[in-house]
């Protein structure tokens, strides 16, 4: 006789085919989300970091493609200088840090030139 199959979330009986594993979509889903929280947790909160950075970047109005602002102005409006999504280094070897499109290179005395890629 067949061993009556659980559902891996509710534990319920399972009707249909052999290989199913969840008694619905519901559980299904519920049960994986449960199982990769952790993870999703982590990227999800580097994600709104990124994103905050990008705004507040974003927020400084750019005439030619650039403009001028001090470190502090920057860590008043709460950008973390931690988080990147890439780095170019120019031919001289200046390097821009970005933050998808949006980037800053820093110069002289704390202040930093915020430029658009292209």
């Amino acid at each position: 006789m067949e061993k009556e199959r659980k559902c891996l979330e509710c534990e319920e009986p399972i009707r249909g085919r052999a290989d199913k594993k969840f008694c619905s979509d519901y559980c299904r889903n519920a049960y994986h989300n449960k199982r990769n929280k952790d993870s999703k947790n982590f990227i999800r909160n580097i994600n709104n970091r990124l994103r905050k950075n990008y705004r507040i970047l974003d927020s400084f109005a750019l005439k030619d493609g650039k403009t001028r602002t001090s470190k502090n102005r920057l860590i008043d409006k709460g950008f973390d200088f931690d988080y990147i999504t890439s780095l170019y280094t120019t031919k001289k070897g200046s390097t821009y840090f970005f933050v998808y499109d949006l980037g800053y290179l820093p110069l002289d005395n704390d202040y930093y030139m915020i430029v658009k890629r292209g």
